[in-house]
Formats: structure tokens, sequence, C-alpha cells
């Protein structure tokens, strides 16, 4: 979550003739040079120091190999300066930085403006080839939209095509993506320019409402810590990023959905899961209970996934507190 979690900060060169002890100092110097030099002054203010401690673990772990995901926060304003820092680091030490990866947002306008800053650091510091740095887009890439990316024009390198090259179109994939909400007891939080790429932080639990016609109303997330949703109580479902979707719902049944089978301490023994038969049964069910419009063909009903009013504050004060603050002159 920061640079000063980082115990061994040493980097051997690449022809191994010295070692340089703390590279994390050698990337924060050039993180300064970038943000102050007269081409890029401006562009972005304070970066994301917990992106900028993951990259450099990575570029300690693996420097020959280093490819930077730039949009876990901001593209422009954190992900490419860091990435920069960390690359130039990387090259004082004789390795060379593979390049950067766009998975979300305007790929074609993000790999121009990459392009730009790339250029503008190799001609500013005088870095051969900087200009060149590989740019690999992904995001559930298809031909039309690789089509549509070149007539629009872009500066991309390398398209990153997996569901749509392993899965047969007319049988859909079901996108799942893990994603670290908490670490060492501290919520986490992976922002995008794309909202539905956005996280919810923190360990949480999770109900099902009904209604008075036995059919699932909503379901509702809600932290850890918070009282669980009580029958015929009125409580405030949110929308967890627009402000104006909510809604006031009594519950006439109220079923709990998440439950842990491996909590990852090592004084807990992890509950064996039920036979997959049962777990396909238990599908069944859920599908069956759902209102008819939610689960038609054709234009279905989309089903409500809420927060609870405590979990929305916490999602938008972690939100606000990652999000790197631009600088305009």
């Amino acid at each position: 979550m920061s640079l000063d979690e980082i115990i061994d900060k040493s980097l051997r060169r690449k022809d191994g003739s010295s070692t340089c002890e703390d590279f994390v100092s050698l990337v924060q110097t050039w993180l300064n040079k970038i943000q102050w030099s007269s081409s890029l002054r401006g562009i972005f203010g304070e970066t994301n120091q917990s992106e900028l401690a993951a990259f450099t673990s990575y570029a300690l772990a693996f420097p020959d190999s280093f490819l930077a995901l730039v949009d876990t926060y901001d593209v422009m304003r954190s992900g490419i300066p860091n990435f920069c820092a960390v690359a130039l680091a990387l090259r004082d030490l004789g390795y060379k930085a593979v390049g950067i990866r766009l998975d979300s947002g305007d790929l074609a306008y993000l790999s121009c403006e990459a392009r730009k800053f790339f250029c503008t650091i190799e001609k500013e510091f005088a870095v051969p080839e900087f200009g060149k740095m590989s740019i690999t887009a992904s995001n559930d890439l298809n031909e039309e939209t690789i089509d549509a990316l070149n007539k629009q024009g872009h500066e991309v390198d390398a398209f990153g095509i997996g569901t749509y090259l392993v899965t047969c179109y007319a049988q859909a994939a079901l996108g799942v993506v893990f994603k670290l909400v908490e670490i060492n007891n501290q919520p986490r939080i992976k922002l995008s320019e794309d909202v539905s790429k956005v996280s919810i932080p923190c360990k949480k639990r999770s109900y099902r409402l009904y209604g008075k016609e036995g059919y699932p109303l909503v379901d509702i997330m809600t932290g850890e810590n918070e009282p669980p949703p009580q029958v015929g109580e009125r409580i405030l479902c949110r929308h967890p990023f627009q402000e104006s979707k909510r809604a006031y719902v009594v519950p006439q049944q109220v079923e709990e959905l998440l439950r842990c089978y491996w909590p990852g301490n090592s004084d807990i023994i992890r509950e064996p899961l039920p036979p997959l038969r049962d777990i396909r049964e238990r599908c069944i069910q859920q599908l069956e209970q759902m209102r008819p419009d939610h689960m038609r063909r054709l234009n279905p009903t989309p089903y409500k996934v809420s927060v609870s009013a405590q979990l929305y504050d916490f999602i938008h004060f972690l939100w606000l507190n990652e999000a790197p603050v631009g600088e305009l002159q």
C-alpha cells in the first residue's frame, strides 16, 4: 500500500557490475524529475503511492519483464507517470521495461496520450527509444472493436484478446474477475474510468431481500460488522455509484447469500464445499425464484444489487482518498 512496505530495496545491475541499494529512492527521484520537468509540468500532480509501490515491487521482482497495468486509478494522472518513473529507474541499471497495458476507458485516446507522454520523456531526458515503449490494449476486444480502433486511429502495438478468442460467440462467457478488497485489515479499492470496473472495498456480507409476493426484490451488500437487515424493518438500499438511485425496502424475508468456506487463517479449518450436484441444484432453485421479467431472454428487467448507506459512504470516502488530484496551470 506504500513504498515504506518494501523491505528489500536493492537491485543488482543487469550486467552484475554493482548493486543499487535503494531502488525505491531512485524511482522517487525520477518521479520528481518527471513531475517538475519543463515539458510535463502541470500534466499531473500527486500520483497514487500504493500504485507506485506495486509497480516498484513488480520491477524489483521481474526487472527484465516489467509491464504495468496503468488504469487502476487514473491512466494519465497516475498510472503513466508512475510507470515512467520505474521504467527510467530500471534503465539506469541496464534493464528495459516492456511497456504498459490499457484495460478500460477510451483505448484509442489513451494510447495516443500515452505515446505523447513517452515521446516527451524521450526528448526531455534524452532517453533513446523510450517513445517506442510498447502499448498493449485489452478489455473484451473483438474484431468489431479492433476495426473501430483502426479507423479511429490509435497507438496500440498489441491487442490482448481472451474471451472472444476462446469462447463460442453463441454461448456467452461468464466474466468473472477476482478483486482485492482488503489487505492486512486495510480496505482497498480499484478505480477506473469505466465505473463498472470500480471495486467495492472491505470485507462484506450480502443478503437477498424478498417482497410480499415471494420474489426477490433486491440484493444488498453491507460491511462485515454492520447489523443484518431484519424482516419488517425499513432499510435504505443505495446504488453503489449513482447518488440519485436509492430506495427504501421493507423485506418480508431475508436470506444471507455469502458464506465463507476458507477464511485464510491458519487457526481456522477450511470447510469442505458441497458436492457439485448440490451447488447446481441450488443455482436452479435460485433462478426459479426470480420474477419472470428478470428471466426473459429479450430485454430482461435488470435485477438490482445495492449497498447499505454506511457502505455507500465508505466507498466514496475511500474513492476520494485514493483518486489522484489533477493540477491545472
